[in-house]
């Protein structure tokens, strides 16, 4: 009888400990699968350290990120002045002519925010794995005749920037998973609506670098309601994004 009740012990021992190695994973959502596997086709992991410089719009920028840290920066001359921005995870210092500046609270907030935001459409969709990141599948569309899911990306405030408010959604190609349009819609100043076509996709030592052409929708227009009305031309033509002598600096 001792035998039987020491058996009965190690038994069930034994299965408690199995029990508790046990990882309880959750099962990912649409919308995380999707995003997984545009990332993977756009650039997948060569993200973690990639190292790259391009112009946009007259100024320099660079990009580089190692695994959990990273350093942006942007070059730009005004009034035969050198000014350098440079942004990484202890926060953003400007120097012109060499020489650090002081900045207030508010330039330091504005000139993150500009840099942040050019990095963030070059290399998208590497951003989209941040965990301030809200990802939700709103199902299938077409547009000019090709199939597309529909994703919506929404921030939460811890982490999300000042422009934590800003609702995006982005229109992935199933043949390809790769992402042709984007809109948004922005809070400040007075708020404001856009839509992305994209163009010149190229591959650059593995990861993909597209344009842009940037077009506006009426204040409060539904992100949803934007295909219909460019296949419809009704949208303003504004500008073009354009990310120019892409080159690597590994």
């Amino acid at each position: 009888m001792k035998i039987l009740f020491v058996s009965l012990a190690v038994l069930v021992l034994l299965w408690a400990c199995n029990t508790s190695s046990k990882v309880v994973t959750t099962p990912l959502s649409q919308a995380e699968q999707l995003v997984n596997k545009t990332i993977a086709v756009h650039g997948g992991t060569k993200y973690d350290l990639a190292h790259y410089q391009f112009t946009f719009r007259e100024k320099q920028y660079t990009f580089h990120n190692q695994a959990a840290t990273y350093k942006y920066t942007v070059t730009s001359e005004k009034d035969g002045q050198k000014i350098v921005d440079v942004l990484d995870h202890n926060g953003l210092k400007r120097s012109i002519n060499g020489e650090v500046q002081e900045l207030s609270e508010k330039q330091i907030r504005g000139y993150t925010g500009g840099l942040n935001s050019v990095i963030y459409f070059a290399t998208l969709p590497h951003k989209l794995q941040d965990a301030a990141v809200k990802k939700a599948y709103k199902g299938e569309t077409s547009i000019k005749g090709k199939k597309y899911h529909v994703l919506e990306i929404t921030f939460g405030e811890e982490g999300g920037g000042t422009d934590h408010d800003d609702q995006f959604h982005y229109w992935i190609n199933q043949a390809d998973n790769t992402i042709d349009y984007i809109a948004y819609n922005y809070q400040v100043s007075g708020g404001g609506v856009r839509f992305r076509e994209a163009y010149n996709r190229r591959t650059v030592e593995g990861i993909i670098f597209q344009d842009y052409v940037n077009y506006k929708a009426a204040v409060g227009t539904p992100l949803a309601d934007l295909p219909a009305l460019f296949e419809q031309e009704k949208l303003k033509k504004l500008s073009v994004i354009e990310t120019e002598n892409v080159k690597t600096l590994n």
